[in-house]
């Protein structure tokens, strides 16, 4: 049986949590403050810590100070209770290694839903450490994403047109995007409306994340490239799982680094590559992102995308139809001989 350490002052609070768990099958012990819940946590060893933020003596920050002092406390769980909500103690809890929030008043289910990821992942956790051959690190991306895109079942799919635009540069979000079918393209302007293509996005990706992980307002405008149905998760919901899941934060850490990556190649593209190489590689990140050798795009976009003049892009699409590496029909262009297009030369 599971033993569950609540710390907090208010005794019917206290109680009312300890009840609420010992129903669902665990065992807890109560303490009344900061200092009494410390020698609890050195004397018992519990698998959770449930801790009030705000207590006289010593505060949920400090209890949790001494726990991540303690080497035999460590790998505890520990989640606050707080009735605050603002983002500078979500912040500061997180920053002290804090492994989720509760709010008060709380929900009985998302509690117990809670507690129980976070006694899996510690479970897990402790399944890696015991290994000796070497603490291999493994991320459930799928069941993460899985997870993640429930949220999204109940507000249903969203259809956007060729041309519609998502959201623009200079908005909060309110929004993380996964993208079910087509395409969408990020873009920035220049002073005199030019357009620079940033990102292209496929089946199964997620974009606009980048802006809530930066708290701050998008960078770019995202418009569909072609008719596209999407799926949006609520920005607030997106955060709380990302301090709640392990492998979810695992997968959008590398999905960032991915982006980054992508944005230097293409930055070095842009200064360095010729004509041919810019359009080739544009081809190829537009194919990477289709479901098949058939690329339906503007000849605008393709000029944006490698970051060219669009009558540059038509005589070079030209030059590659004569080549043999590319076909031309209703207004596609038709991808012949992918790996010439990746070795193209500088």
């Amino acid at each position: 049986m599971k033993k569950i350490l609540i710390i907090e002052d208010n005794r019917e609070v206290r109680e009312n949590l300890a009840e609420i768990l010992e129903l669902d099958g665990y065992k807890t012990l109560e303490a009344e403050n900061g200092k009494s819940g410390v020698n609890m946590a050195l004397e018992h060893t519990p698998d959770l810590i449930l801790c009030d933020v705000m207590m006289p003596e010593l505060d949920g920050y400090g209890v949790l100070k001494i726990i991540n002092r303690n080497q035999s406390l460590q790998h505890i769980p520990f989640m606050f209770l707080t009735a605050k909500s603002e983002k500078q103690d979500f912040r500061k809890g997180m920053g002290l290694g804090a492994d989720d929030y509760i709010t008060k008043p709380f929900d009985d289910v998302e509690l117990l839903q809670s507690i129980e990821i976070r006694l899996k992942k510690s479970e897990e956790l402790r399944k890696l450490t015991r290994d000796t051959k070497g603490r291999k690190f493994f991320i459930d991306s799928e069941s993460a994403i899985a997870e993640l895109l429930s949220i999204a079942e109940d507000l249903g799919e969203r259809k956007y047109r060729a041309k519609d635009k998502i959201y623009e540069i200079g908005q909060y979000p309110q929004w993380l995007f996964y993208l079910v079918s087509g395409q969408v393209k990020s873009c920035l302007y220049n002073e005199f409306g030019k357009e620079l293509i940033t990102h292209i996005y496929g089946p199964t990706d997620f974009f606009g994340f980048l802006a809530p992980l930066r708290k701050g307002q998008y960078h770019e405008t995202a418009l569909a490239m072609e008719d596209s149905v999407l799926k949006m998760i609520p920005i607030q919901k997106f955060e709380e799982m990302l301090r709640g899941n392990l492998d979810l934060m695992a997968t959008f850490l590398r999905i960032t680094a991915d982006h980054a990556t992508y944005s230097e190649h293409q930055n070095l593209d842009y200064a360095y590559s010729s004509v041919r190489k810019k359009v080739a590689n544009a081809l190829v990140a537009l194919r990477e992102k289709s479901e098949d050798n058939s690329i339906h795009v503007l000849r605008d976009d393709l000029a944006g995308l490698a970051g060219t003049a669009k009558e540059t892009v038509i005589r070079t699409i030209s030059d590659f139809k004569k080549e043999g590496l590319v076909s031309l029909s209703d207004h596609s262009v038709v991808i012949e001989d992918l790996e010439a297009l990746k070795q193209m030369p500088q």
